[in-house]
C-alpha cells in the first residue's frame, strides 16, 4: 500500500524578524519572515510538487495564524499543527552581518513550539510517509523531546527513511552536553544525516571534516551523510563514496535558510531515486542541484516565501556549469 506522503516533519515553526532597514527616526526595522527549519524544508519539497505534512505547535495569538495560513499557502498540510492556548508562538529575531552570516535572538521562554506533548504526536499519521524529517529544537525540553521520539519510533515503525539536521542553535540548550546528547540521539536513528562544517567539528571533536564524519560513520552507520560548507558548497558521504560539489556564487542577502533548502532539495531527489542504490554520478547531480537551490534562497529574506522553482534552480546550474 502506498504512503500517502512524501516528507512529513516534526519541529519548531517560528516568525523569524530579519532586519529591513532604518525608520526616517533611524530605528531598525524588522520583517516578519515565517521560518523554522523543519518547515522551510518542507516548503522546497512543495515547491517541487511533493506531498509534504508538518506536526507542530503555534500560540492561538496573530502569529499563529499567520503562520497556519502560511504554510498552507505553501501547500504544507496543517492539520497536525496544534495551537497552545497559554504560551505565544515563538519569535526568533535575526541580526545580519555585512558578509550575510547571522545572529539568532530567541523569545522562546517557553515558546509555543516547545509545548507539543506526546498525546499530540498520531503515530498512525507519521507512519504514513515515505521519509520523517525532524532537528534537535524539539528536543531542547523534555515533554516535546518525548513527543519527538515518539514520532521517530512510529517513522521506523511504518517502514520510513529518517532524515536528521541537527540544526545546533547554542542559546536554545541549557548546556552544549545536552545538545550533543540529543545530536547522537538522532544520529542513532537516521538514515540521512545533514550536518554543517561547524556541527560536524562540535561533535566528532575533529578539525577535519573527512575525519569528523569518518567517526560519525564508524560509531553510528549512517547510510548517507551530506555535509555543508557554506559557500564552499558540499559533500556527501555514501558506502565508500564521498563525493564533492563548489557552491555557487550569487548575490547573497541573508543566510537563513539556505541550509534547509539544501536538505529539502536531497529529500526531493532521493524521493525521485533508489535511496539504496545511489551512483556517484547520481549524488553528484544531487548535490549540485541542492547547492543552487540554496544559492538562490540566500538571495531573498526569509525562507519559506523564499523557496525557489526548479526551474529557477536548473536555470543557475546551466548559468554556472
Amino acid at each position: 500500500m502506498g504512503k500517502k506522503y512524501d516528507v512529513i516533519a516534526l519541529g519548531e515553526l517560528l516568525i523569524d524578524f530579519t532586519m529591513n532597514g532604518k525608520s526616517e527616526q533611524g530605528n531598525n526595522m524588522f520583517e516578519a519572515c515565517p521560518g523554522g527549519a523543519p518547515c522551510n524544508v518542507l516548503a522546497l519539497l512543495s515547491k517541487m510538487g511533493r506531498k509534504t505534512a508538518f506536526v507542530g505547535k503555534v500560540g492561538k495569538d496573530q502569529f499563529g495564524t499567520l503562520l497556519r495560513e502560511t504554510i498552507r499557502e505553501a501547500g504544507i498540510d496543517e492539520s497536525h499543527l496544534v495551537e497552545d492556548e497559554e504560551v505565544n508562538t515563538t519569535l526568533a529575531f535575526v541580526h545580519t552581518f555585512p558578509d550575510g552570516d547571522r545572529e539568532f535572538s530567541f523569545y522562546r521562554n517557553p515558546g509555543a513550539d516547545m509545548m507539543l506533548n506526546v498525546d499530540e504526536v498520531d503515530a498512525d499519521f507519521i507512519k504514513n510517509t515515505k521519509i520523517f524529517h525532524f532537528g534537535t529544537l524539539s528536543m531542547t525540553h523534555d515533554a516535546v523531546r518525548m513527543a519527538t521520539k515518539k514520532a521517530v519510533d512510529s517513522a521506523r515503525d511504518g517502514g520510513c527513511l529518517i532524515s536528521f539536521d541537527p540544526n545546533l542553535r547554542a542559546p536554545l540548550w541549557s548546556s552544549l552536553d545536552l545538545a550533543k546528547e540529543q545530536m547522537e540521539y538522532g544520529f542513532s536513528v537516521c538514515d540521512i544525516l545533514k550536518i554543517s562544517d561547524n556541527e560536524i567539528q562540535f561533535v566528532s571533536g575533529k578539525e577535519d571534516y573527512d575525519k569528523g564524519i569518518a567517526y560519525l560513520q564508524g560509531k553510528y552507520h549512517i547510510p548517507l551523510i551530506l555535509l555543508t560548507m557554506g559557500k564552499d558548497g558540499s559533500r556527501a558521504y555514501y558506502k565508500e563514496m564521498r563525493v564533492e560539489r563548489p557552491g555557487f556564487s550569487v548575490h547573497t542577502v541573508e543566510t537563513t535558510g539556505a541550509g534547509d533548502t539544501f536538505g529539502g532539495s536531497v529529500l526531493t531527489y532521493l524521493l525521485e531515486h533508489n535511496f539504496y542504490e545511489l551512483t556517484e554520478e547520481q549524488l553528484g547531480e544531487m548535490l549540485t542541484f541542492a547547492n543552487a537551490a540554496a544559492a538562490i534562497v540566500t538571495t531573498k529574506k526569509g525562507a519559506i516565501r523564499a523557496m525557489p522553482k526548479r526551474e529557477e534552480v536548473l536555470a543557475l546550474m546551466e548559468g554556472q556549469m
